[in-house]
């Protein structure tokens, strides 16, 4: 009775705490793209919600097809000269024949992600239905469903701990005896087996043997358990089914493990990983395992806080809430997408998981489109953006983890292929860290993605001063990518200027094969910056310091062409009719930083390329375009790409992005253009509001964080500034920016500044 009586307690808590920051339906999921997703970085679910025949498709995140492989083609390095003498011919064509055929990883493609199974529970004829809710608490992270039939209340909720390392699933009904269902694991792998393990355990164990078009054999051995934790009717396991009848409380427990341990290493034993993750829940029930969960995530979760108005759409279903998003005026969803885009980075990339991929971590697809790989000529990288701005830096762990796996499996590349040292990434890799290029040389050949993935290293420091990671983590990674392009970088025979440019490489995805395409030189010149200046910070490497100063001043810089744009390539050839989803180029504009007022003839070509690109796009190219927007200090522009990107064509019913089909950078993406809007601090000042739309006139957020280690809030009313929070983490000056107007002041560790936008004297002030 005492369970009971708790369990009831937790219903109407969780009731409670739904509204204001949930997803919300009137019917069950029909497809995958409406469930709901629930993780706990490694394991994930998604629940549809079907009050007779239950379903949740889940994913682990180390099952892929193939095996370890290094994709290396040994020898490919006595071909670049020949490539670029080609390319500088202006003989593009015969440079990409030639690269397709001598210069690409063996095998050609890389490996896919892969679903795992699926749980399924059948219930005894519930007759009709009525009182149907579905929702998603981004405050608990809880997805749960809720409905009558015949008179007795259901409930159904769904969460995957990180502490745990398990999905739990509790099934209750108001009435005794009412709960009668069967439950059966299957998996898309057609090699797989299921069987009885104990009194209450049902296994599935099996191996991948799925190919992707690499044709490489899949060797991943994986096993999933479902173990009825807590029950108070009757247990009975027959052959591939788990049976529960005469109950009206459940808990069932789902653990997956695979054979993998490192990309290397594919000897682990998943069978013993299960039993250690489900001896860990001896001691648990329903209630321990809710409050370690809510406790693990809401330290995270809750740092940052964003209120921007509320609206009546709240009370509709949230596919409808995104159909009339453009149309009507609903700040509430606003805050809601940013949440959501913090609620998945936090369920799909935690401490000891793989990186956010393609997808996050769900994926019911065994050929999932692009592998659901990770892409890092935007896609990985725009998965991160939030991660250090919106107070969740743990999250970045995974991939700061997978850049010092590349680094190692980087260098071979950078051997084989460009004969340099160092280590270098091209646009694509996979839980095999494969890092040579891939797919075709018109856009395969594209040696920035480490450089770019460095800039994350750099953040993390950037945002926590922590000199200790930048000492020991970050700093011998990126020196090690900025050898690689003192190397490669080379001096273009064209220029009287003596320019070091890059090639060959693509300005993504977009041109072909060239030599010196503008996004390359902004990526190179800013991990050029952050090396020089962390050699500085550390106190090491004067000579290697001095000797990038010498080739950053040389790299071709940015171009203005014949229409006012921003040029992508060293020629002036950019089409002022294509709206390509890539705006490469603007990179300098974000997420670099050295497009800004600052530079005003290159603010205003910036500015220029983005108009000619126009506003349409994919899901993620939409959410670039906001933090472009944004940067720009255009906030109804910026707000014209979110109420572009929040309508049923690049958002799907669940909230998902879609490229199409559904891709989660979007949604990252997303949250990191509305903090741009709010805040921004890429120049070294902490600019407040400097594109804040008129569609949010007053509004409140709490726990952003800045660079230089600030946590900052804001509060204004009627589009005009009024209060502002800072909590000093690292001891540093600080200094704000609002409008024209300027602060400055010396901060302690640990206090807590709180500053006002005067109206009178329209001067920012530091209260006492």
């Amino acid at each position: 009775m005492k369970q009971k009586m708790l369990i009831a307690l937790l219903m109407t808590t969780l009731a409670s705490a739904a509204q204001p920051l949930s997803l919300q339906y009137s019917q069950p999921a029909t497809e995958w793209a409406e469930a709901l997703p629930v993780g706990n970085g490694r394991l994930g679910g998604m629940i549809f919600g079907d009050p007779q025949r239950e379903h949740i498709q889940f994913n682990e995140d180390s099952l892929w097809t193939g095996q370890p492989q290094d994709y290396q083609l040994r020898g490919a390095a006595k071909f670049l000269p020949e490539l670029r003498r080609l390319l500088f011919a202006g003989q593009q064509d015969e440079a990409e024949e030639l690269a397709n055929e001598h210069f690409m990883s063996v095998p050609l493609r890389q490996e896919f992600y892969q679903p795992f199974g699926d749980l399924s529970l059948e219930f005894d004829d519930l007759g009709t239905v009525t009182e149907y809710r579905r929702s998603l608490d981004l405050k608990t992270a809880i997805s749960s469903v809720t409905f009558v039939a015949n008179g007795v209340r259901h409930r159904r909720e769904l969460f995957a701990s990180y502490p745990d390392g398990v999905m739990v699933l509790s099934l209750t009904t108001d009435q005794p005896g009412k709960l009668n269902f069967k439950a059966q694991l299957n998996s898309p792998h057609t090699e797989h087996q299921l069987k009885r393990l104990y009194q209450d355990t049902l296994v599935l164990a099996g191996q991948v043997t799925h190919q992707s078009r690499t044709k490489v054999p899949s060797r991943m051995r994986f096993e999933a358990r479902l173990q009825v934790l807590e029950h108070n009717g009757q247990l009975v396991i027959n052959g591939k089914d788990l049976c529960i009848t005469q109950a009206d409380q459940v808990t069932l427990v789902l653990s997956a493990a695979t054979s993998y341990y490192r990309y290397y290493d594919i000897s682990a034993d998943p069978e013993d990983r299960n039993e250690l993750i489900l001896k860990g829940l001896t001691d648990h029930n329903l209630a321990s395992l809710y409050d370690r969960h809510v406790q693990d995530y809401q330290s995270l979760f809750n740092r940052v806080t964003l209120d921007l108005g509320q609206s009546e759409n709240m009370k509709l279903d949230t596919d409808q809430r995104i159909a009339a998003f453009k149309e009507g005026h609903d700040p509430h969803l606003a805050s809601l997408f940013f949440q959501y885009g913090r609620y998945l980075l936090i369920s799909c990339s935690r401490p000891g998981s793989q990186p956010a991929n393609l997808q996050g971590l769900w994926n019911d697809q065994m050929n999932p489109s692009w592998g659901s790989k990770y892409t890092c000529n935007i896609n990985t990288e725009m998965n991160y953006w939030p991660a250090e701005m919106t107070n969740l830096a743990e999250c970045h762990e995974p991939l700061f983890a997978m850049i010092k796996d590349l680094s190692a499996t980087g260098y071979h590349t950078a051997q084989n292929f460009y004969n340099a040292d160092g280590w270098v990434l091209h646009h694509n890799t996979d839980l095999w860290r494969g890092t040579a290029p891939i797919n075709n040389a018109n856009h395969g050949i594209w040696v920035t993605g480490g450089a770019w993935l460095c800039q994350h290293l750099w953040w993390h420091y950037a945002y926590s001063q922590d000199e200790f990671f930048l000492r020991e983590q970050a700093y011998p990674i990126m020196k090690q990518a900025a050898e690689f392009f003192m190397d490669f970088l080379i001096e273009d025979p064209r220029s009287e200027q003596g320019w070091l440019i890059s090639g060959p490489s693509n300005s993504p995805e977009n041109g072909g094969l060239v030599m010196g395409p503008t996004m390359d030189h902004q990526i190179i010149r800013n991990l050029f910056a952050h090396c020089i200046e962390a050699s500085e910070i550390l106190g090491i490497d004067p000579d290697f310091r001095a000797q990038l100063a010498d080739m950053r001043s040389r790299i071709a810089p940015n171009q203005i062409g014949q229409y006012g744009q921003l040029q992508e390539w060293l020629e002036d050839k950019d089409n002022p009719k294509s709206d390509h989803r890539h705006v490469s180029h603007l990179w300098g504009l974000h997420p670099g930083n050295e497009i800004t007022p600052a530079t005003p003839d290159l603010f205003a070509a910036a500015r220029k390329s983005l108009e000619l690109r126009g506003d349409g796009g994919t899901g993620w190219s939409m959410a670039w375009k906001i933090n472009f927007w944004a940067r720009l200090r255009d906030g109804d522009h910026a707000y014209l790409m979110l109420s572009n990107q929040l309508t049923p064509q690049r958002t799907l019913p669940n909230l998902f992005d879609t490229h199409p089909p559904f891709q989660i950078d979007g949604n990252f993406g997303a949250t990191s253009g509305i903090t741009e809007m709010l805040m921004q601090s890429h120049t070294g000042t902490i600019d407040l509001l400097p594109a804040l739309p008129s569609a949010w006139p007053m509004g409140k957020v709490e726990g952003l964080r800045a660079r230089g280690g600030f946590e900052v809030g804001l509060d204004w009313n009627q589009n005009r500034l009024t209060t502002v929070s800072i909590v000093s983490k690292a001891g540093r000056p600080c200094r704000l920016q609002y409008g024209d107007q300027t602060l400055q002041f010396a901060t302690e560790t640990g206090r807590l500044y709180r500053i006002v936008f005067n109206p009178v004297t329209e001067k920012l002030e530091v209260l006492p």
